[in-house]
């Protein structure tokens, strides 16, 4: 156990703190949403999947993959660390900007739903092409050779999936950690986008990437889940249906984590997913492409946000009085 004078320099105190902190993190958030020239240089997403790149190189060996994501994770925590020490001597409400600003720098939010404003808005205009463009930005697959169906599947598979990598576990971890823990569940979560290929010359390397990054997001992709089925009604949908979706094609993507909130917004939109090849989820009820349904898909994606974060709150008042 480490000293109340050193542990107050890395864990919000009360759960006071925790809620001061989730709420200047999304002041941040909303204000600078996009990070570009220095800032972009110096954002941990950007600096550890470039060293991730470098150190982790193709076709070599589980034991390098494991050296890479203890280096580039140690070697951003002491950074990060060093930040919370420097402003916890300065003063409490230092720090607090500071580990607020680390929780911002974890966590993304108004950057996604203004992504996927933009493509219900391409699709309004009937511009493809724009849909396409702004579908990009957040789906790693091509989607400029989709249809428009496919583009936007594309973009609610991912609105839902980066709810729990850029979010939702982000806020969860500062929960029951503290905002280097957050950053910890960002850099693995990137770690993986990096190196974490299933196949191919990253299989070995970027093993032990994959399997953090889904440990990590276990817990936090099920419970997104289940709250995106609850707010079915909002698309004007039966939360059993939505459930029942959910609970039937979950399993139906290879990663064990996405395809939670997946089959869930699926299952609340009343709509097909699928990604060519790879997987169907949920029913063609709706038309996947409709404006409405991304417009829907948002609505619930915000509902749930707000969801999440009250949750987090409630438990954080339990945490802090188990941990002191």
């Amino acid at each position: 156990m480490c000293s109340v004078n050193i542990c107050r320099c890395f864990f919000p105190q009360n759960p006071f703190e925790v809620a001061l902190i989730i709420a200047l993190a999304h002041v941040m958030d909303f204000l600078y949403p996009y990070h570009s020239g220095f800032m972009l240089k110096i954002h941990p997403v950007h600096t550890s999947y470039i060293l991730a790149l470098k150190l982790g190189k193709p076709c070599t060996s589980k034991l390098r993959g494991v050296a890479t994501w203890l280096m580039v994770s140690v070697l951003h925590m002491f950074a990060y660390s060093t930040a919370l020490l420097a402003s916890c001597i300065v003063g409490r409400w230092l720090w607090l900007i500071t580990s607020a600003y680390i929780l911002k720098l974890s966590m993304s939010l108004r950057l996604l739903l203004s992504i996927v404003n933009n493509v219900r808005t391409c699709f309004e205009k009937g511009d493809i092409e724009c849909a396409r463009y702004w579908a990009q930005q957040i789906v790693r697959r091509n989607v400029y050779k989709l249809s428009k169906e496919h583009v936007a599947s594309a973009a609610i598979e991912s609105l839902a999936e980066s709810l729990v990598d850029g979010y939702t576990s982000p806020i969860f971890y500062f929960t029951i950690g503290g905002p280097l823990v957050a950053l910890l569940q960002r850099l693995a979560n990137t770690l993986d986008g990096a190196l974490g290929f299933k196949h191919g010359c990253y299989e070995d390397v970027g093993w032990f990437s994959a399997k953090a990054d889904t440990a990590l997001n276990f817990l936090p992709a099920r419970l997104s889940a289940l709250i995106v089925v609850m707010y079915a009604f909002l698309a004007g949908r039966r939360v059993t249906d939505a459930y029942n979706v959910w609970r039937r094609d979950c399993r139906k993507t290879e990663s064990i984590n996405a395809g939670h909130p997946m089959s869930a917004m699926a299952g609340a939109l009343g709509v097909e997913l699928e990604k060519p090849g790879f997987y169907r989820l949920g029913s063609p009820i709706n038309d996947v492409s409709e404006p409405r349904t991304l417009r829907n898909a948002m609505k619930i994606a915000v509902a749930m946000a707000i969801t999440f974060v009250t949750l987090m709150l409630l438990l954080s008042t339990p945490i802090h009085l188990a941990l002191h």
